[in-house]
C-alpha cells in the first residue's frame, strides 16, 4: 500500500509499522507521536504527505495538525506552488514548542544542557573533576538549573518537558579507575540521584545509562536515522555502548543491554581482557602521565587535544583493534548494517579512530559472517549530555526512539 512507504532523507521507499497510522477514536496520543516524528525527520511536510506515509484519511490529519498547531508545537511554513489546484502548506516544528534538560554525570565531569524543540542547544555548562562526589553534582545541577532557565522567559520555562540523566549504572564500582577514595564512590550506591534531582525540578526527571543515552542522541539528533539496526560505541573516560534494533534502542531487562565496555577482547599479551581497558581514553591519559606528560586537557579541552603524539598513535592503534573485536563477537549475534563509533575527543581523532578500527576489522576471520560498516557518530562529545536531553523528548513527544530504565529496575541492578 503507498501510505505505507516513505525513505529516510526523501519521501519514497518503506518503514515498518512503526509509521502506521489508526483512525480509531481513543488514539490521539499515538498518531499525534507519529506526526511529530515524521516531522522531526523529514524536517517539514504538508497534511497530503502525512496522510500519504501513514494511511490516516485526510480529515484525521487536518485535525492532529490543527491541535498541535494550537498547542504550539507546529508552525506553518511558506506554501508551496506549483502543483494543480490549492498550494501546499507544509508544517515544521515550533523550536519554542518545548524545552529539555540534559544531564550527563560522567567520570572526570558533568554536563547539563538545554535544547529546543529541534535539538538546537540553548545554553551548555560543563564541570571538570578528579572524580564525581553526590554532593557536588547535586549542588552543580541546583546552580546550573538557575543559571539555564534564567536564559528562558516565562512562557518558555513553563514549556520545559523534562530533565534526563544520562549517566553509568553502579558508578559505586569504577572505584580504581576513577581514582577516588571508597567512601565517595560508595556514596552513589545508596543514593537515588534521580529523586535528588526530582526535587530541584517541576517537570519529571528521567534516568538511562550514560553510553545508552548517547546512542539515542544519534538516532535523535544524528545522522543514523537511515539505519535500523547498529552497535552503538561510545569512547569516553571509559569506553561503553548501545544497542538499537528496528529503530529502537534496546535497553534490556535492566537496561544495560550494550554493556559493551564489558565485552571480552584479546588483551595485548592475547590473554582475555574487557574492552573497557583496551578502548577507554583513561588508558591514553594514564600512559600520558607514566611519562610525566600532563593530561587534563583530555577532559577539559576535548575540542583539541594539541600534539600529544607517539602516545596517541599507540592508543589508536591498541583501541582500534581491541573496537574491531567487539564489532566481528556483536556481529555474531545480531546482523547489525553498521557499526557507530563516537566520543569524548576532537573530531580528527574520533576520524583517525574509525579508519583504524575499519582496517583492523578487515584483518579479523570473520568467515560466515556479514559485517556491519564501521562509521563515525555524528553528534560528538556532546552526545551523552544531549542524550539525556533526549529522554524527556522520546518519552513525551516521540515514537519508539527510546526505552528509559525505571527507578525500579535501576535500584534492583545494585549489588547488596
Amino acid at each position: 500500500m503507498d501510505g505505507d512507504v516513505i525513505r529516510h532523507g526523501s519521501r519514497e521507499a518503506a518503514t515498518g509499522p512503526l509509521h502506521r497510522g489508526t483512525n480509531q477514536s481513543g488514539m490521539r496520543a499515538h498518531n499525534e507521536r507519529l506526526v511529530l516524528s515524521l516531522v522531526r525527520q523529514h524536517g517539514s511536510l504538508a497534511k497530503s504527505d502525512i496522510a500519504r506515509m501513514t494511511g490516516l484519511s485526510a480529515q484525521t490529519v487536518s485535525v492532529i495538525m490543527r491541535e498541535l498547531e494550537a498547542d504550539g508545537l507546529l508552525v506553518r511554513q511558506a506554501p508551496v506552488r506549483g502543483r494543480i489546484g490549492q498550494p501546499s502548506v507544509p508544517m515544521a516544528l515550533d523550536p519554542d514548542g518545548a524545552f529539555f534538560i540534559g544531564l550527563k554525570i560522567g567520570r572526570r565531569s558533568a554536563e547539563l544542557v538545554l535544547i529546543d524543540f529541534l535539538g538546537s542547544v540553548r545554553s551548555m555548562l560543563h564541570h571538570s573533576y578528579r572524580y564525581p562526589t553526590t554532593g557536588e553534582t547535586v549542588a552543580f545541577v541546583a546552580t546550573g538549573l538557575k543559571e539555564l532557565r534564567s536564559s528562558l522567559d516565562a512562557r518558555q520555562n513553563g514549556r520545559i518537558a523534562g530533565l534526563g540523566i544520562a549517566m553509568p549504572f553502579e558508578l559505586w564500582n569504577w572505584i580504581d579507575a576513577a581514582g577516588a577514595p571508597r567512601d565517595v564512590m560508595d556514596a552513589w550506591r545508596h543514593c537515588d540521584i534521580r529523586a535528588e534531582i526530582q526535587a530541584l525540578c517541576d517537570f519529571p526527571v528521567y534516568l538511562q545509562n550514560d553510553a545508552t543515552s548517547a546512542c539515542g542522541a544519534e538516532m535523535v539528533f544524528g545522522q543514523a536515522a537511515s539505519l535500523r539496526d547498529f552497535v552503538y560505541f561510545y569512547i569516553g573516560a571509559f569506553a561503553g555502548g548501545g544497542i538499537v534494533l528496528d529503530g529502537r534502542l534496546y535497553g534490556g531487562r535492566t537496561g544495560n543491554a550494550g554493556a559493551l565496555g564489558s565485552m571480552p577482547v584479546p588483551g595485548p599479551d592475547g590473554r582475555p581482557t574487557q574492552l573497557i581497558d583496551r578502548a577507554s581514553i583513561a588508558v591514553l591519559e594514564r600512559t600520558l602521565a607514566a611519562c610525566g606528560i600532563e593530561a587534563s586537557h583530555l577532559w577539559t579541552s576535548p575540542q583539541d587535544w594539541g600534539d600529544i603524539g607517539p602516545e596517541l598513535d599507540a592508543w589508536i592503534a591498541d583501541a582500534s583493534d581491541a573496537l574491531a573485536y567487539a564489532i566481528v563477537a556483536a556481529s555474531s549475534v545480531i546482523d547489525f548494517e553498521a557499526a557507530v563509533i563516537d566520543g569524548w575527543m576532537p573530531a580528527a581523532v574520533r576520524r583517525r579512530l574509525v579508519e583504524a578500527v575499519a582496517k583492523a576489522v578487515g584483518r579479523i576471520d570473520a568467515e560466515g559472517l556479514k559485517l556491519p560498516v564501521v562509521r563515525e557518530g555524528t553528534v560528538g562529545i556532546h552526545a551523552r549530555a544531549l542524550g539525556g536531553a533526549s529522554l524527556p523528548l522520546s518519552e513525551r513527544f516521540l515514537l519508539g526512539a527510546t526505552v528509559l530504565t525505571s527507578a525500579t529496575n535501576a535500584e534492583e541492578s545494585r549489588p547488596s
